[in-house]
């Protein structure tokens, strides 16, 4: 008799339906041409990284010896890496970091993973929001942890404070949030993550125990028209960050990021020792060491945010005009469109039709829309326009005949 993780087995089946549609339109692109295939589907940055980037890699290449470059580095994290990380943080939001408080990561994924299994022990739940990253069940669940969904307010996809202070309870050990969030590129205001923080301190103290506020920032620094993102550590003393260089720096591939664990943080040193433990148990130690060099060089720097501006501009301006509802995105790469008819999986496939990939977002805990992911390139998107304005004509003398 062969003896498999049942759970595991399930997580392999039952695929990303993110990928899933990416690989679907892989298949399409090999059969009808890659330019006749409009994917929308992952968030794989298509602006360029910041060109000292590729600069600070050929550099260690070419002037550091092979152990420093491709050896490892300490578990937690290279010491200059994660001071440099230090500095950059205290010097933009006025913070008093050190290199201990920080715990290199492979992306957050990875950085979301270990600081939950460093948290979770069974029977203990974490509030997310609607709508959310569907990883965030895979990790939430695996550590015998119960997720809890709580839903945003439908208009703008900010807190609902009401329906969020019913779901916490005395078993709830953390809330995950992810501003600017991905499906929606909706930034939590300033007043909001005041009033959040003002909850969270009044049931920690109704209940004992910390709530740990987790801050899912791979977009943090993605935002366009002078929307601010608050630095949540700055309002929530019991805040750790999770973050990825991914987004800002254009390197999903590389899989590189950190865990944050401040010193105001209740228990932190406890904390930090269970992150080290965590990664350790999950085979998570030491990060790809050439880009923590890199990132040492270059951690601050940001793609161009005027491009995805741009990009944003153009199809979410196309779409409102062929009579599409949207949610208007302040930051990340993702534009969030209400479904024509109920079902967005339906809807998802009739664009198929139409050679448009876009990802229903029922496993992002907000049935009937879909995510499209404006992360590519310009000529792409100008070129998908007749597609999507022969969709909305469906839909529209659909309803006529109805």
């Amino acid at each position: 008799m062969i003896m498999i993780n049942e759970q595991m087995k399930n997580y392999g089946n039952n695929r990303s339906v993110i990928r899933d549609l990416f690989e679907f339109g892989n298949q399409k692109k090999a059969e009808i041409g890659a330019e006749n295939v409009f994917d929308f589907s992952l968030g794989n940055p298509n602006v360029p990284a910041p060109k000292y980037v590729n600069m600070a890699v050929r550099n260690l290449i070419d002037n550091y010896d092979d152990v420093y470059v491709h050896g490892y580095t300490s578990a937690q994290g290279d010491a200059a890496c994660r001071q440099a990380i230090a500095s950059d943080l205290n010097e933009r939001y006025a913070a008093h970091f050190r290199k201990e408080n920080f715990y290199m990561t492979c992306g957050a994924a990875a950085s979301l993973k270990i600081i939950l299994t460093a948290l979770y022990t069974p029977g203990d739940e974490v509030i997310v929001f609607t709508p959310y990253f569907p990883e965030y069940r895979v990790f939430v669940e695996t550590t015998g942890a119960k997720l809890v969904e709580v839903s945003s307010d439908p208009d703008t996809f900010q807190i609902d404070f009401s329906l969020l202070e019913e779901a916490i309870s005395a078993n709830t050990k953390s809330v995950i949030i992810n501003s600017p969030n991905n499906p929606s590129g909706v930034v939590y205001t300033e007043e909001n993550i005041i009033r959040l923080a003002a909850l969270l301190e009044k049931k920690e103290k109704e209940y004992g125990h910390p709530i740990y506020l987790i801050t899912d920032e791979p977009y943090r620094e993605l935002v366009y028209d002078d929307i601010k993102v608050p630095f949540v550590t700055k309002y929530y003393r019991d805040t750790v960050v999770c973050y990825s260089f991914s987004k800002s720096l254009a390197l999903p591939g590389e899989r590189i990021g950190y865990i944050l664990v401040p010193d105001e943080a209740a228990d932190s040193a406890d904390v930090y020792a269970a992150v080290c433990g965590a990664g350790r148990a999950l085979g998570y130690v030491c990060a790809p060491s050439m880009m923590q060099h890199v990132i040492e060089k270059c951690c601050g720097m940001v793609s161009d945010i005027n491009e995805y501006k741009e990009k944003r501009d153009l199809i979410y301006n196309a779409l409102t005009e062929y009579g599409f509802s949207c949610i208007h995105p302040d930051g990340a790469f993702y534009l969030f469109v209400r479904s024509p008819e109920p079902d967005a999986n339906a809807f998802s496939e009739k664009a198929k039709e139409f050679n448009l990939l876009l990802v229903p977002a029922d496993s992002f805990g907000t049935p009937g829309f879909v995510r499209i992911a404006y992360c590519v390139s310009t000529d792409m998107i100008k070129r998908s326009l007749p597609a999507f304005k022969k969709l909305a004509d469906y839909y529209s003398q659909k309803e006529g005949l109805e």
